[in-house]
């Protein structure tokens, strides 16, 4: 009897350590179920990835064209610059260039030897051929149809020739531009 008592208590025994073996096992495999389950919630699906992607891609194009952009338009204002950077200095010898003409004038007028003429009008000539250079150009004006972009009309005068109607019929004071950017405008007289 003893011996059928302890078959029984192993049997028993061994039911219940399978039972719990059984129980550990489900939770092993439940829990690695949730696992899974976390970690595929986790990772976000391919279209969320494609979507980052796409998003990340547009930001640095974004972000890169933006910074062409700011390089190029400092390179067009540092060009822009140096044209105009000796401005202020042609500006101001822009008077001396209109006494030295007005002083050639005088001296042909007044008969004053050719030789002292000659020496004023190289002076002269080197000044404009230097001032070119840096990009001076006088305003054709005179004989030339009115234009408020580049004339400064001082008064009217009525003329006889249809022709020379809304035309400059003098020149009172040149105008000039700076790399094409008229620094003075041509003072004149118009005809009406």
């Amino acid at each position: 009897m003893k011996d059928s008592e302890n078959e029984i208590n192993n049997e028993l025994y061994n039911s219940e350590n399978e039972l719990e073996m059984s129980k550990k096992n489900s939770k092993k495999e439940e829990k690695q179920h949730l696992d899974e389950e976390q970690i595929f919630e986790s990772q976000p699906t391919d279209l969320t990835l494609e979507e980052k992607y796409n998003e990340l891609n547009d930001k640095y194009l974004r972000l890169f064209s933006e910074f062409d952009n700011f390089r190029k338009r400092t390179a067009r204002e540092r060009i822009e610059e140096s044209k105009t950077a000796s401005e202020n200095i042609i500006m101001s010898l822009l008077p001396i260039i209109d006494d030295m003409e007005r002083a050639l004038q005088t001296m042909k007028e007044n008969q004053i030897p050719e030789a002292d003429l000659e020496g004023l009008r190289l002076i002269y000539n080197k000044l404009m051929r230097t001032l070119q250079q840096r990009g001076l150009e006088e305003i054709q004006s005179l004989h030339q149809e009115f234009d408020t972009d580049k004339h400064e009309a001082l008064t009217n005068i009525p003329v006889e020739d249809e022709d020379m109607k809304g035309k400059v019929v003098d020149v009172v004071q040149k105008g000039y531009t700076l790399n094409g950017k008229v620094i003075r405008f041509a003072r004149v007289i118009v005809g009406v």
